[in-house]
């Protein structure tokens, strides 16, 4: 964090500095290098047609950018633009810098490499997931900060994670909510061979949410107990506020900044001092919906400085609907970001006046936080017009409903392009996705690891 006044005019602590911060380490580099050269399989979705031509690598279809409409791509096709993820970027990068805090972007949203180097380009602190599994594809790929945002049972992956602590250059965090999970946590981690100390942060909950201490008493409890495992060492405080939103609501909204208020509570209430030589505690919180709330609540006045960390995953593609409606952009309060996500599908079906069918279903977009969004219909003649009235009504495994009122004349042999709600359920479901610039030329292709 850079060294100055916070938004609350307090003097915020210097930041950590990590070899690679501002551009992606050698290893990754090297690690997107190679991908870039693994060919392209026939079973890859929406590429069949062009890998049953021939050899091509993503390497080979950056440098002959192909239209994404010019027939060797089969629809339906995710694509990313790739001008709004420059500006989301960038955008996130100097929103987090006036606020004050750190950017860990959770990377369960893309499992991207790519993506992640993107990320760490732009000044990210470091890459956040869910899972050690998720570490592991970081790790491959040479992140050096690794954020596991979840506490850890399983003795197997704690076994590797154990042995990855023989490298004093890579960093990786882990939380703890329970003496039974530090227990368990250090014992792991001894009989793994662990050859220092996983940094842990203790993660605050709230009633009837998901993980973490629900009262910043029992914190404390939990804080002491790391400080009496020597496989452990405490970093700081963490937690989740999303669950208590309740859509943007005002009502929501204040339920996250009083959870905020508590998070930097336990964080002035830590015992001991940080580890490693560290100025201050890391206090973290996800920040994908709220993190204006986040920002101004974590550097709020108080006696104890930290080192804030949101964990924004979504913010790199935001979208056409949840975080449209409910982030901070919605307030008049964030980064100005945009969509970065389209999905292309063929207009199959007219049975009936009203309705048309679109290829496009739960196997390929997301629908837990709402229905895709029609933007623009592409007419056979290549023409390209607004989707004004159109409507997703419901969606099949492969099939999006549509509602055309008289007069739209959408389709067999149109393409339709959707919005969609909630990045995190969308790149799940593509294992290689077309870049495009703005001329619809496919610049480079993303590989997911789910």
């Amino acid at each position: 964090m850079n060294s100055g006044a916070g938004p609350s005019g307090r003097a915020r602590p210097a930041r950590v500095r990590h070899p690679g911060d501002g551009e992606p380490p050698a290893r990754l580099r090297q690690a997107l290098d190679s991908l870039a050269a693994r060919p392209i399989e026939v079973t890859d979705k929406g590429f069949g047609a062009l890998a049953a031509r021939g050899t091509v690598t993503v390497a080979s279809l950056a440098a002959a950018r192909p239209p994404l409409f010019g027939g060797d791509f089969m629809p339906p096709l995710l694509v990313l633009r790739d001008s709004a993820l420059r500006h989301n970027a960038l955008a996130m990068a100097d929103w987090c810098a006036r606020a004050g805090v750190l950017l860990a972007p959770h990377g369960k949203t893309t499992m991207a490499p790519q993506l992640f180097a993107r990320q760490i380009a732009a000044g990210a602190w470091g890459m956040t997931v869910a899972t050690v599994g998720q570490a592991q594809v970081c790790r491959a790929f040479g992140i050096g900060r690794v954020l596991i945002a979840n506490e850890l049972a399983d003795p197997a992956g704690i076994g590797w994670l154990a042995g990855q602590l023989a490298d004093p250059g890579w960093e990786c965090y882990a939380y703890v909510d329970s003496a039974a999970g530090v227990e368990l946590l250090g014992a792991a981690l001894r009989a793994g061979g662990a050859p220092r100390p996983l940094p842990v942060l203790v993660e605050l909950g709230f009633p009837g949410g998901r993980t973490g201490c629900r009262t910043v008493a029992e914190a404390l409890a939990v804080a002491a107990a790391v400080a009496g495992e020597d496989a452990l060492a405490l970093a700081g405080a963490a937690g989740y506020e999303g669950g208590l939103g309740a859509g943007g609501s005002r009502a929501g909204l204040d339920a996250v900044a009083a959870w905020c208020a508590r998070l930097r509570e336990l964080a002035g209430r830590l015992p001991g001092e940080p580890p490693d030589g560290r100025r201050a505690w890391i206090v973290s919180a996800g920040g994908s919906a709220y993190p204006d709330v986040v920002a101004r609540e974590l550097t709020a006045g108080g006696d104890h400085a930290a080192e804030v960390v949101l964990r924004s995953g979504c913010y790199l593609t935001h979208d056409h609907g949840e975080y449209a409606r409910t982030g901070p952009d919605a307030r008049g309060a964030g980064p100005g970001l945009v969509p970065a996500i389209e999905v292309w599908a063929p207009v199959l079906s007219r049975p009936e006046p009203g309705l048309a069918l679109a290829c496009a279903g739960r196997r390929d977009v997301p629908f837990d936080k709402g229905l895709p969004v029609p933007l623009r219909l592409r007419r056979a003649d290549g023409a390209v017009v607004p989707a004004d009235g159109i409507a997703v009504t419901g969606l099949d495994d492969q099939h999006a409903y549509l509602s055309v009122p008289a007069g739209a004349g959408a389709g067999p042999g149109d393409l339709i392009c959707l919005g969609i709600s909630h990045p995190c359920t969308a790149f799940d479901k593509w294992r290689l996705i077309p870049v495009v610039d703005d001329e619809y030329r496919v610049i480079d292709a993303v590989r997911t690891f789910f």
